[in-house]
C-alpha cells in the first residue's frame, strides 16, 4: 500500500522527496452507540487498518489533494485561505473542512501542500473513514505547520468540521477513537466530560471479528440527524421536570419513573435506548474488568435489540447478520457496530469457533440476501501520527 503511495504521489506531484508521511486508525465501537451525542458513554477501539498520507508543503497558497483508493482518480485543488464546502470536491470535503476549522480557530497555515492518500478501511462500512481521515488531515497540520494542539483537540476539530463544514451532525466518539487509540485498549470514554481510562481487551481464547454487510450507509443523507433530533426533543420534555443536561445523566429507574413527561412514543423509544445502552456500556466494561466476557456478551446483544427496536438503526441485511451469529456455537455476542443503516456488525467469537463461524456467516447470509459478507479479524492499534 505504502508503495503505491509513494508511487501515486510521484506520478500527480513529482519528486515525493521531502514529503512527511501519516497514518490515521479506522475504528470498531464494542458498545454504546449513539450515546456520544446524549452524553453517555461510548467503548471503542482504534484499528490496525486505517489511512495513511503523504504530504509535502508548497510555495504557493494552493492545497492538492487527491485518493488513490479511487480508479483515475483525479486532484482536487483550493486555494487558501477562502474555503466553502462545494459537492464537486466530494470526499475532499473532509479534509479542506478541517484545514477550514483550524483556521476558524486561529491557527496559521498560510502555505499550501501536495497531499496524496490511501487507505484499507472498506467505505461506507461504519468503520469511521470519514473520522479517520478528519483526524488525518489534523495530524498533518500539527506535525507540518508546527501548531501546539494535543490530540484530543484535534479529535473536536474533526467533529467541528464534520457538523459544521460537511452537516453530520455527528458526536465525538469516532474522532476521538480515531485521535487517542492505543494498543490492545479500547477506550472507555463519558462523552459529557471527555474523561477517559484505557481499559485492555484481554480475550484469553476468542476474538473480535468485524463483518461487513457491504450494504452502504451515506449518515449524512440518512435518518441520523432525524435522531439526534428526537433524542433532544426527548430531553426537553424530561428537563420539564428533571435537573439534567443529557440522556446520559439519567439511570434506567429515574427514567422509567419520568418518562411519560415524554408524550411522542417515538421520541421516548429513542431515549430509552440513550438510557440504557449507557448503562449498558458501564455493566460491559466492569464485566470485562471482571473478565466477565460472557455478561460483556450478553450486554452486546441487548444492545442491537434496543439499536434494532428502540433507536431504529439497523436494516434488514445487518438484522439477519446478527441473527445468524447468535445461533452459531461459540458466539459471545454479536451487535451493529457505528452509525447505523448499514455497515458492519462486531462480534466476540471462542478461537475454536471461528473458522465455522466464518463458513456460516458467509454462506447463510449470502444465501439469506444474495450479497457476499466480508470479515475481518480486528486487530487493535494504535491512534494517528507519523508513520514510517
Amino acid at each position: 500500500m505504502k508503495d503505491k503511495l509513494y508511487n501515486g504521489f510521484k506520478k500527480h506531484y513529482g519528486n515525493p522527496e521531502g514529503a512527511e508521511l501519516f497514518f490515521s486508525p479506522g475504528r470498531v465501537n464494542l458498545i454504546g452507540e449513539h450515546t456520544d451525542y446524549n452524553g453517555g458513554h461510548v467503548f471503542p477501539c482504534a484499528l490496525t487498518m486505517g489511512t495513511y498520507a503523504l504530504v509535502k508543503k508548497r510555495n504557493d497558497n494552493k492545497m492538492n489533494f487527491i485518493s488513490l483508493n479511487f480508479d483515475n482518480a483525479m486532484v482536487t485543488t483550493v486555494e487558501l485561505p477562502e474555503l466553502s464546502y462545494l459537492k464537486k470536491n466530494g470526499w475532499a470535503n473532509y479534509l479542506i473542512g478541517v484545514v477550514w476549522a483550524f483556521l476558524g480557530k486561529g491557527y496559521k497555515i498560510e502555505q499550501g501542500f501536495d497531499l496524496a492518500m490511501i487507505g484499507n478501511i472498506p467505505s461506507g462500512a461504519g468503520l469511521s473513514s470519514s473520522a479517520s481521515i478528519e483526524v488525518l488531515m489534523g495530524t498533518v497540520l500539527k506535525y507540518m505547520y508546527n501548531i501546539d494542539v494535543d490530540m484530543v483537540e484535534i479529535a473536536k476539530i474533526g467533529q467541528i468540521s464534520e457538523n459544521q463544514f460537511n452537516g453530520m451532525n455527528c458526536g465525538i466518539m469516532d474522532q476521538f477513537a480515531v485521535a487517542m487509540g492505543k494498543k490492545d485498549n479500547a477506550i472507555f470514554l463519558d462523552t459529557a466530560d471527555l474523561s477517559y481510562e484505557y481499559a485492555p481487551v484481554k480475550l484469553k481464547d476468542a476474538k473480535v471479528l468485524i463483518t461487513n454487510s457491504h450494504v452502504k450507509h451515506s449518515l449524512v443523507d440518512s435518518a441520523y440527524n432525524d435522531r439526534r433530533n428526537e433524542s433532544t426533543a426527548a430531553l426537553k420534555a424530561l428537563q420539564t421536570k428533571l435537573n439534567i443536561n443529557a440522556l446520559g445523566d439519567l439511570t434506567e429507574e429515574e427514567f422509567e419513573a419520568n418518562k411519560e413527561l415524554i408524550q411522542d412514543e417515538i421520541q421516548r423509544k429513542r431515549a430509552k435506548h440513550a438510557v440504557y445502552e449507557n448503562q449498558r456500556t458501564i455493566k460491559a466494561v466492569a464485566a470485562l474488568k471482571n473478565d466477565d466476557i460472557e455478561t460483556f456478551g450478553k450486554l452486546m446483544n441487548a444492545s442491537h435489540v434496543s439499536l434494532r427496536d428502540d433507536y431504529e438503526v439497523s436494516c434488514a441485511e445487518v438484522d439477519k447478520l446478527v441473527e445468524i451469529s447468535w445461533a452459531i456455537p461459540g458466539v459471545i455476542g454479536s451487535r451493529i457496530t457505528g452509525g447505523g443503516f448499514g455497515g458492519c456488525t462486531v462480534s466476540i467469537v471462542k478461537n475454536d469457533a471461528v473458522e465455522n463461524f466464518k463458513k456460516e456467516v458467509l454462506s447463510k447470509y449470502k444465501a439469506a440476501t444474495g450479497i457476499d459478507a466480508e470479515i475481518y479479524e480486528a486487530e487493535i492499534g494504535d491512534g494517528a501520527g507519523r508513520a514510517e
